[in-house]
């Protein structure tokens, strides 16, 4: 039998336990995590390295994530994304990508979408709906990117 957590989990939940896994990730790794309250505009987690010479955070939580038009609009160009897969009863998988990476392929992606006739040969309508997938795994347990260490 095969488990989804999408059929259990809300979207609401299903982020907010993808923040919890990450944050529980870079515990395990030695880092230290923490979250942020949900009215944190465009940050989900804070992180640094144990003497907290160093820091990260993160934004947003499958092969494919829905993001908004905003994550290609000039935000600082130091995040990284860490999105999360969750699989069911198996441990979660990371991709952790960084915020120029996401950017291009949202951007490169959503042009080919609208590029690309519709089901019955229509024109898509632009929308601020766009899309991110790791599909080759590039960017699968990248945590050294993070430069925390």
């Amino acid at each position: 039998m095969e488990y989804s957590s999408r059929a259990f989990l809300s979207n609401g939940l299903t982020g907010i336990a993808g923040e919890y896994f990450v944050g529980a990730e870079l515990s395990r790794r030695g880092y230290v995590a923490s979250i942020t309250l949900r009215n944190t505009r465009g940050i989900d987690i804070l992180a640094s390295n144990a003497d907290a010479t160093k820091s990260v955070t993160n934004q947003d939580s499958g092969k494919k994530w829905i993001l908004s038009e905003k994550v290609d609009k000039g935000v600082a160009t130091n995040l990284l994304f860490v999105f999360v897969r969750l699989n069911g009863h198996d441990a979660p998988k990371y991709h952790i990508v960084p915020r120029a990476d996401v950017a291009k392929y949202v951007s490169e992606d959503h042009e080919k979408w609208l590029n690309t006739p519709g089901r019955k040969g229509q024109a898509h309508k632009d929308n601020s709906i766009r899309n991110f997938a790791d599909l080759d795994e590039k960017y699968l347990d990248r945590w050294e990117l993070l430069g925390l260490d």
